[in-house]
Parts: C-alpha cells; structure tokens; sequence
C-alpha cells in the first residue's frame, strides 16, 4: 500500500507570513531579503516529514489566476493584494522543498486544492494507494474518502478528520462540504453564500434535506428568514456550489510515482541556510553530516570462489534488480564480517561458497535472500538474525529498501531508485553495484546488536526469537512452493463473465433507451440523472457523482441501479482476479506470492503481487475463481480455518463469564449475542437478529461507533446505538474491560497483545479529542486482532516445524487471515488433519477453547 501527503504548500506560507508579519517578529537576513514565511514553512514543512514520514509526498502551490476567476471576476476580491514580501519567499520555497528530497507541483489556471483533488482522486481510483491531505483551508475536507484524510491544521495543533470522524464532529459526509460552502459562503474567497446563514443554520439545514438541492426541493417546508434569504439568494448560492467544487481530473504531467521521496542536498541546503541566515537549520545539517558513519570508499569485488574470506559471523545483503524476488535478477552479494568487506558476484555466488550453510549471518530481509537464492538452487542457512524483522518490531519506519533504515542511524546510504532508476531499471557499473551493497552489509553487521539490545529492552526479543525470525523462513518455503492455478478453469470462467457483461451491456442499454459508454462517470451520470431524472447531488466540475455509495442509495430506485452495480463488480472481478492471475503465473504453472511481516501495525501479514488474501467470497463469481487453485498431483487442497478466533480472544481478555460459558458449550456466538439482546429464545432468533448480532459482536472489536455500525447495517446512527448501548447493558464486563484498556494504554502509551507485541499508540496524546478517540479505538483493537495474528504465526512455525521432522510430503501453501491451506497428498490426509487441529487448538491456553474448522477437496473452492 502506497501513502501519499498532500500539502497545501500555498496554505502553509500564507500562515507562517501572516503569523510574523504584524507581530513585530518580522524576519530579513542581512541584505533586507525577508524570510519571515520561509522560516514558519521550514518548520511546518519539517514538522509534517517528522509525523508523516513519508515515502510519498507532494507539495502543491498556486501559479496565478484560475478559471474561477475567469466565471466570477470578484473570487477572492476580499483579499489584499498579496504583499510583495511574501511573493519574494515563494521561489525560495520551491527550492527548499526540492532540496529536502521532495517534489512541488503548479499549473497554470487551476489552484493548489485542484492539484490536491486530482492526487485524492487518483487515490480513490487506485485500491494501491491511500492519501492525507495537509492544511489550514476547511475547503479541503470535501476531499475526505475511504481512502482519502486531513490533518485539518489549527493554531496550535491540528484534527485529523477521515469519513467517520467528520461526521461525527459534522453531523453531514465529506462531500457535502461544497454545499456548506454554497449557504455559508466563504469571505476568505469571496464566496458569497446566502447572505445572513451560517454554519449552524446551514449544518442544520444540511442534516435535515441532504443537499443544497434537497435544500431548494423542499424550500416550502422551510418557513420563515431562512425561506426568504434562501429565495432570494439562490442564484448566489449556486454559484458559490460551483466555486467551492474543487476539481478532481486536472490534466497534468505528474503521476504518484514522481513524488516519490528523494535524498535530501545535503550540500545545497547548507549554502542556502547560510543565505537566509537560518543558523539553527544550518548547525543541525551539519551535525547530522558530521553523525555519518564512516563511508566506504570501494568494495572488493572477489574475482573467484577462492578470494572469499569471511571469518566468524557475518552479514550480507544479496542485491537485486527488481523488488519482486521471485522473477528479479540476481547481482550480487556484499558480505562483511567485521574486518573483510567484499561482494560476490552471482556467477561466483552459484558455486554455493561454503560460508553460506555454515557461518552464522545476519541480513535485511531473510526471506528475500532465502527465496531469491532458492530459485538459483542455492541453499542458505544459519541466517540468525534479519534487521528488517526486528526493525519494524521496534517501530521503525521499515520498507523494502533498507536505506529508509539505515539513514535512521544516520548511515546516509542512497535510495535504490537512485542507483537504479524508478521505473525501467538498470543496473550501473559492477563497481557501483559493490560499493552500495557493500554499505548495506556494513551496516546491518555494526547495527545487530544495537537492534538485540532494544528488542530486550521492550520486551520482545522472546516474539522475534520465537515467532518472527522462524516464520520468515515458513513463509519462504511457502512462497518458493506456490499454489497451482488451472487456467483453463480460470479462462473458462473468464469467457462466461464476458457473457455475463455483454448481457448486462445489453439490459443497461434497454433500460437506458439508448447505448453510452458505462465505465465513463460522466456519460454514466447524464444517463441516470438527467434522461432518467434519478435523484442527484449537485452536478460539480466532473459531471454528477456516480460513486458506489450514492448508486447503493438509489438500489430500490430504478432497475438500472442493481444492472450497473453487477456490471462494476463483475468487470472488475475480470480485470483483477481473471487477467490478474493469469498473467503473474510462473513457467511451473502456479503462482508465487510475497507474504510481508512488516507492514501493519496489528502484526498481521500482507499478501502481495498478487494479493492472495483478497480474492473475494461475498460474491458467486468470486468464490468460483477459488475453484482454479488445485492441488499438485495425489494431493488435495486441505485448509484449517479458526472460527470466530477475534470473538474468543474478547470472551479470554474480558472475562466476561457469558461469554466463556458460550464458547465452552460450543454455542453459536451470534445466535447467543441475539438471544440476549433481542430478549428471545435462541430458536426465535430471525437471520435478520443475527445478522445485527454479528456486526455489534465484530463491532466491539474494532471500536466501532454508532456511525460505522449504522453504515455496515445501512441503519440510522440512533437504531446503530440503540443496539451498541444494548449489547454493553447486557454484557457490563465488556465496557468494563475497555475501559480498562483505554486507561491503561493512556497510562503506558502503549497496547500489547498476549504475546507481547507492543503497538504505541501517540494519538492518545494528542490535545485533539477526535485523534484520540481514534487512539482509544487502536487501544481496543490491536491487542485483539494482534493476538489473532501472533496465534496464527505461531501455528504456522509449529506445523512447518513438526511437517519437516516427520518428513511429510504435505506442504503448507497459504495463509489468508485466520486460515491455512497446505498441497496435501491424499496419502496423508488424516495424519496432517490430526497435525494441523493440535497444533493450531494448543497453540496458547486461553480461557475458552480454540476451535479450527477442517476441510479439503480438489480446488480451494471444495476445501471451503
């Protein structure tokens, strides 16, 4: 998952000007160049890097007069000419962004918040990329979506707003953030709104009819003042509708992967802190350039399997073209044993050098190695300890290259784009490729036990020992084994889908009255709310919203919704899960995923290129791609699944007897919470009783509050907290247990799961109410769902232990959340179904018993 920072650069250098400017603060070096606003923006600038830290990151800025000035000559007419002082920072913060590493971005007629727009755009449209908008201008927040939050920024502090917590503050959804604007107005901007309503009256108008058009189609029900100012400013507030609408398809010549961070100009920053005098930046960059471990110069490169000498441990970081080590190319290995630094090319590294099965190693990323090794048929072993895996059990920021971890101790190794470019990669010179795996190797051997002591110091050595470091290589085996995948199944499949579209094409057209292209948002919209006159939000810059939430809404509305909603979900089951699959198979005919330990906070694993743990099953068409994944010959596909695993860790941690008694009596957690909470007999419990059961019991889990409930039953906030007060009436241990919970992680900063893995929790120190209310539900949630994941992993290390030494010819081939799959011969079918049920109910002693569901056919599909 790729995130990106979205800052409204703009927005940050009028603040810091306008802070300093009247104060009597204001600030000019020596030759009268004033720097008042680049101070304040540095600062802010430097602020966000340190709380974001981010890989991606953009910086967008005005470029002049837009087209909202063209339609309404007095936008923005309020505002003083923007004083010459200011206009002279602004080419200097352009530089500065870009020699701290960072990309900029401007176009003529259009302002930052549209090149903001477009950026949240591409992430709404990219399931891969996720964004948080930077910035003091409440315009902004009508960019908020599932994959799209603000830090709001205030005087002192800041609010960071997503979906859910905007409308709880809000009372309205993000996107009717425009329509505020068209009845309050905005003076900043010249917005001028309905004269005489403001934010409370038009927040209330707002929660009562939806939308300004709402608004005006119920405009009698609305009775005295407020009728008459929203008559006879209509016109007005239409206009204000449009230019508050920021657009979200700029045309530019920018994408996500150019703003990908770069090195800081270590050198050029320090020239141009002299210039502006900004002495305390200035002794801070060249303390952090005199905190540099010593350089390597060059790095031997052994010329045949004799030169090799590596005395005692050792560590070694194997260089690759390419980030996906199933398919990229091999160029080396840097090994340094603490007085030898030398890099072995591939062709001398195939001669398999004995130090590779016998001295004890340490690496980033020992899956990696392991796998990418593998599929040179190279063995490695006595691989003891890998940086990467402790690293991110310590909370640092741990990515696939090792150089965002090692220029946190200060070792300024550069980024692996900028050795081998960002997209279409190429290896430089041997010699280079030495040198920049040689500084890798260095520093993963003389940060090893800087590492070991701070996993001792937090406790967590035993998880890493245990649990992490072993599970690597698990995972590795399962990686380099692979899942089969039929592709005539799969292509079979895709032929009827196509069928299946080319009959929703035709039924959309009919009940269209007329063919249109239905993948186009804008061709889509004037069809269903202008031929068809389905109801509608505000036609903005791009044409009508046809979002999957605004169609959902409009289901029981007009036959064509349902029509539409298939054809998206079916198109897109064909691109991703029919063209996806079949173009990541390998020459051995399976596919070869990259399981991740690093990536969430919770301990739980990723899946990746491709994603295997997100095929769907709420789908018939997504369940039948599982009938494509077969076992090898004389096998069968058999898969271990914990049931109701999160529900069980509550019942253990809360100690709420009902719930134990529940579980020990093998009772169905549902049918149990609805009998209670309805007040029915478990016989009288209706799918629907359960169904709200369900999500109030998963609820918990997750912290969820009553607007999040009411979005997953598509009930009203009041019903959805009718039921949550309901379920905490009629289990009082749980609001007690999390109540102790959110005390005891403000008390420590922290939450651990049962196996002691830590999560700090620095939103529930922050002076915003809402950011730490979304740290309390952190506080609720990870000790569950990390405990989940650490009782998996420990599974899954103690079945590939026992399947080796009893020599099973049963190989462990997925994992997808609380499920394991295994290639099974059919010869030892009920001896690893015995395995598998030990090891995964005997895992950890809870205080009820863990359960695992056992099932197996001839496709993933029949082993459900």
């Amino acid at each position: 998952m790729k995130k990106i920072i979205l800052v409204d650069g703009n927005n940050l250098l009028f603040r810091s000007y306008y802070a300093t400017a009247y104060s009597g603060n204001f600030m000019k070096n020596s030759k009268g160049f004033p720097t008042n606003a680049l101070f304040g923006f540095h600062n802010m600038l430097t602020k966000i890097i340190n709380e974001e830290n981010p890989e991606y990151m953009i910086v967008a800025f005005d470029k002049g007069k837009t087209f909202r000035h063209e339609e309404y000559q007095d936008y923005k007419g309020g505002r003083i000419e923007t004083p010459d002082e200011l206009k002279k920072q602004f080419p200097i913060a352009r530089k500065l962004v870009t020699l701290l590493g960072y990309t900029y971005y401007e176009i003529d007629n259009y302002e930052a918040d549209d090149i903001i727009g477009t950026f949240a755009a591409y992430c709404d449209q990219d399931d891969e990329v996720i964004g948080t908008i930077v910035s003091s201008d409440k315009d902004l927040l009508q960019l908020i979506s599932d994959d799209v939050d603000m830090k709001l920024l205030k005087q002192k502090d800041s609010i960071r707003y997503n979906k859910e917590t905007f409308f709880e503050d809000y009372g309205i959804m993000p996107e009717r953030v425009v329509d505020l604007k068209a009845l309050e107005g905005d003076p900043s901007d010249n917005i001028p709104g309905v004269k005489g309503i403001g934010e409370k009256t038009a927040l209330k108008l707002l929660r009562k009819y939806g939308t300004l058009d709402g608004i005006y189609e119920h405009i009698d029900e609305i009775k005295g003042s407020v009728h008459d100012k929203l008559v006879q400013d209509k016109e007005h507030a239409y206009q204000s509708y449009h230019l508050a609408t920021i657009v979200k398809n700029v045309d530019m010549e920018i994408s996500i992967e150019d703003t990908k961070c770069r090195e800081r100009d270590h050198e050029n920053l320090e020239k141009l802190y002299e210039e502006l005098e900004f002495y305390s930046f200035l002794k801070k960059e060249k303390e952090y350039q005199k905190k540099e471990p010593e350089k390597v110069e060059n790095v031997p490169i052994v010329q045949s399997i004799d030169e090799i000498q590596v005395e005692g441990d050792c560590a070694v970081y194997l260089e690759l073209l390419g980030t996906n080590y199933h398919n990229s190319e091999i160029l080396g290995m840097a090994v340094y044993d603490g007085t030898h630094l030398q890099f072995i090319p591939k062709e001398i590294l195939v001669q398999a050098p004995k130090f590779l099965l016998e001295n004890e190693k340490c690496t980033y990323d020992a899956k990696k190695v392991y796998v990418a090794l593998k599929w040179l048929g190279i063995e490695i072993d006595q691989i003891t300890f890998d940086s990467m895996i402790a690293a991110s059990l310590l909370d640092y920021n741990v990515k696939d290259d090792i150089s965002y971890l090692a220029n946190n101790f200060d070792y300024q190794i550069p980024f692996y784009e900028t050795i081998y470019g960002k997209t279409k990669l190429k290896a430089p010179k041997l010699e280079e490729v030495a040198l920049y795996a040689g500084q890798k190797a260095k520093f993963i051997y003389e940060t090893k036990e800087q590492l070991i002591q701070k996993l001792k110091e937090e406790e967590v050595y035993q998880l890493y020992q245990e649990i992490e470091h072993p599970l690597a290589f698990v995972l590795g085996d399962m990686e380099f084994q692979g899942v089969h995948l039929n592709q005539e199944t799969l292509k079979e499949m895709g032929e009827e889908i196509k069928e299946k579209v080319k009959k929703l094409e035709k039924e959309i057209y009919d009940l269209a009255g007329c063919e249109f292209l239905i993948t186009s948002p804008k061709e889509l919209g004037t069809i269903l709310f202008e031929k068809l006159g389905l109801p509608h939000g505000k036609k903005g810059a791009r044409g009508y919203s046809t979002a999957a939430d605004v169609l959902e809404k409009l289901k029981d509305v007009h036959p064509i919704i349902p029509k539409i909603l298939d054809y998206r979900m079916i198109t897109k089951l064909y691109t991703t899960y029919i063209e996806g699959l079949l173009n990541v198979v390998k020459e051995d005919g399976k596919i070869h995923t990259i399981y991740t330990q690093t990536l969430t906070r919770t301990g739980r694993l990723s899946s990746m290129e491709p994603n295997l743990q997100n095929i769907p099953v709420r789908t018939e068409y997504g369940r039948l791609i599982r009938k494509a994944f077969v076992p090898s010959e004389h096998c069968v596909i058999l898969g271990g699944d914990y049931s109701q695993i999160e529900l069980r860790i509550l019942a253990h941690m809360s100690g709420v007897q009902a719930l134990i008694d529940a579980f020990h009596q093998g009772m169905d957690i549902h049918t149990k919470t609805a009998s209670d909470i309805f007040h029915v007999a478990k016989e009288d419990v209706t799918k629907q009783m359960r169904r709200v059961a369900k999500a109030v019991n998963f609820g918990i889990i997750y912290g969820i509050s009553s607007f999040g409930l009411s979005e997953n039953l598509n009930i009203s906030v009041g019903e959805a907290k009718h039921f949550i007060d309901h379920y905490l009436e009629t289990y009082p241990g749980i609001q007690e247990y999390m109540d102790q919970q959110i005390k005891k992680a403000y008390q420590d900063g922290y939450v651990q799961t049962l196996f002691h893995r830590k999560r700090v929790i620095t939103e529930l120190k922050n002076s915003n109410y809402m950011i730490r209310h979304q740290g309390e539900r952190m506080a609720l949630n990870t000790p569950i769902q990390g405990t989940s994941a650490d009782i998996i992993k420990k599974a899954m290390v103690d079945i590939g232990k026992e399947l080796k030494l009893r020599n099973l010819k049963t190989k462990m081939i997925l994992q997808v959340h609380d499920e394991l799959l295994f290639d099974c011969a059919e010869d030892e079918i009920e001896t690893v179904k015995a395995l598998i049920q030990e090891k995964m109910e005997h895992v950890i002693q809870l205080k009820v018993p863990l359960k695992v569901d056992i099932a197996y056919g001839k496709s993933w599909y029949e082993a459900k």
